[in-house]
């Protein structure tokens, strides 16, 4: 039989740990509003990663566009208004540009050696200009040009079979193929599509890290309940991949560094890097861990993005009938009758542009932007929000705001056709790719090849469903994940444009 002074040594802490944190709270000023939570959990029983951004975004309905909620033992907030993300963006950018520390992230990421999940300060800002200076400018965006040009043209071939056999096209397999390659020959200087094992290992990883990124770890929220983690086996999955991805990622640095390779012809980001670290003139000592971090970062973060957009335009445009005319007509009365259309070409389809904006604000890559914290207290939307509150912007929520959007709901491109309102972070009212000083970097890259692919798919050929589906059949449920996928897969007819 358990001594009844055991337990009570085992509950005290907690009850004193509540006792002080309510004595706080009556001290402080008030704090957002929001959902009554339970002793120790707080609302995460109530939260399913799952269609996180909706909850919240009902939640919001009921409490407002700043409301609050319990994860454990930490808080967060949660903005989801234009003027809201302005005034955190714009005004409180610095406070909030951290990072909460998150078991499965900083494990990935080598502790944060990166950009994506690195907390803000000197270290995170030579990361960022690595990044900016190094790999993602548009001097190098440029310099990949004829790996997109070549990858897109091989997926055309494909659809090219598909359609003289009428074979049904899973849109999603292809595209998440098409953008992997891509990316792949980018960072790496190689594919692996096309090599069996290989690529199923390479596919497999990924997945699974994609997934630890997102995965909930009781640690992360009731730190003394950490052993359910293991319990569960969520600390060994975890471990597994760390260990693969690491040993994938030394026989690639290894692979690189032989001095009997071909370099020049194949030269990808990884070589860059490597350089760098070579050249050692960055104030960041660069190690191997460092490069392994930040290729994790342009492989699922840039992987992730362009795959789930594409497959979400195709989707609108398949629900949207009209502007599927439309924007074909504008592309092939521009175009041409090229049957490849290069970058130049693309530039003068001002209704495709606002096709992509409209995915964006629809669609967002990431429905809740990549979660910050504040460093410092603040004041936001008239509540002090104090230091180390986890703080989600609900970009989903955001661009359906009524007050910024006429008919909201509805996939209308031609809002943006005499619109100077853009995705690049400086307007508040569409922030697909974040805004303030953690925008995401990749823009430029995640743009050029979307607008390729799009482009030259609407161009090459008309869609179908399959005999036997409607529109309306066509979901737009997503996966749990930093970005979110399209959970069942678009299953299309290509049909060459005659």
């Amino acid at each position: 039989m358990v001594s009844p002074l055991l337990i009570l040594y085992l509950i005290l802490p907690v009850i004193l740990l509540f006792f002080f944190q309510y004595r706080r709270t009556l001290k402080n000023k008030p704090f957002p509003p929001g959902p009554r939570g339970l002793p120790i959990i707080g609302n995460l029983h109530q939260l399913d990663n799952s269609n996180l951004y909706l909850q919240l975004y009902h939640l919001s309905q009921k409490y407002g566009s700043i409301f609050s909620i319990r994860l454990g033992l930490r808080s967060a907030i949660v903005v989801s208004s234009p003027k809201l993300a302005k005034e955190l963006f714009k005004d409180h950018d610095l406070e909030v540009s951290d990072r909460p520390k998150l078991h499965g992230q900083q494990r990935l990421s080598y502790n944060g050696l990166e950009m994506i999940f690195s907390p803000y300060g000197e270290f995170w800002r030579e990361i960022r200009k690595i990044f900016v200076v190094h790999l993602l400018s548009s001097r190098r965006v440029s310099r990949f040009y004829s790996i997109r040009v070549f990858e897109v043209k091989q997926m055309m071939k494909k659809l090219y079979g598909h359609a003289s056999s009428s074979k049904v096209t899973n849109l999603n397999e292809m595209l998440w193929s098409l953008t992997t390659t891509i990316i792949c020959r980018i960072v790496f200087g190689r594919s692996y599509e096309d090599e069996g094992t290989e690529r199923s290992r390479f596919h497999g990883m990924f997945n699974e890290c994609q997934a630890m990124w997102a995965t909930f770890f009781v640690s992360d929220y009731i730190p003394f309940l950490g052993w359910v983690d293991k319990l569960t086996g969520l600390r060994a999955r975890l471990e597994k991949n760390f260990k693969d991805l690491d040993m994938f990622y030394e026989e690639v640095i290894a692979e690189r560094m032989d001095p009997n390779r071909k370099t020049q012809e194949n030269e990808g980001i990884i070589d860059v890097l490597l350089q760098l670290k070579k050249q050692s003139s960055s104030s960041v000592e660069l190690t191997k861990d460092h490069i392994k971090a930040m290729l994790l970062d342009m492989l699922v973060a840039a992987t992730d993005t362009t795959a789930a957009t594409t497959v979400w335009a195709m989707t609108a445009l398949l629900h949207n009938p009209r502007v599927m005319k439309k924007v074909q007509e504008e592309i092939r009365t521009l175009g041409g009758k090229k049957e490849f259309l290069e970058e130049d070409d693309i530039e003068k389809f001002p209704y495709l542009k606002a096709v992509i904006k409209e995915v964006f604000r629809l669609y967002p890559p990431a429905p809740l932007l990549v979660a910050r914290e504040t460093n410092k207290a603040c004041m936001i939307g008239s509540y002090e929000i104090p230091a180390k509150t986890i703080v989600f912007v609900n970009a989903w929520a955001i661009h359906r705001d009524p007050e910024s959007w006429k008919d909201p709901e509805e996939f209308l491109p031609e809002r943006f056709l005499d619109s100077t309102v853009d995705f690049h972070g400086h307007d508040f009212e569409l922030i697909p790719f974040g805004a303030g000083r953690r925008i995401c970097p990749g823009i430029p890259m995640a743009v050029a090849s979307l607008n390729l692919i799009l482009a030259n798919i609407l161009n090459s050929f008309d869609w179908e469903l399959p005999e036997g589906v409607r529109k309306e059949d066509i979901d737009t449920e997503m996966l749990p994940g930093l970005a979110q996928h399209k959970k069942n897969p678009l299953y299309v007819l290509a049909k060459p444009r005659i």
